[in-house]
């Protein structure tokens, strides 16, 4: 049989983490805005490289949404309110995780 140990410090990060929410920005399809301005906002705003600003793009173009970042809520309601500022349709929605 093989037995599997954790530290005191490895059980205490899982119990943190199942405890608690994640937060996403879900940024939507319009007919508004170009795929450039999509991908310049992501660039900016959101720190993503143009590779995956533009893949992302994409995604929501032929989905119709897509999730752009995770995080803790208040460190993305800041990054959400300047890609809405912006013209874009983006929410933050939260999960729960763990049991």
């Amino acid at each position: 049989m093989n037995f599997h140990t954790q530290t005191q410090e490895d059980v205490l990060v899982v119990e943190e983490t199942t405890a608690g929410t994640i937060a996403n920005i879900i940024v939507y399809n319009d007919d508004f805005n170009t795929f450039d301005w999509v991908i310049k906002c992501f660039n900016e705003i959101l720190d993503h490289t143009s590779q995956q600003a533009e893949q992302l793009s994409l995604i929501i173009h032929f989905r119709g949404k897509a999730t752009v970042k995770t995080g803790a809520k208040n460190e993305l309601k800041p990054l959400k309110d300047a890609l809405v500022d912006r013209g874009l349709s983006a929410i933050i929605e939260e999960e729960k995780i763990g049991s």
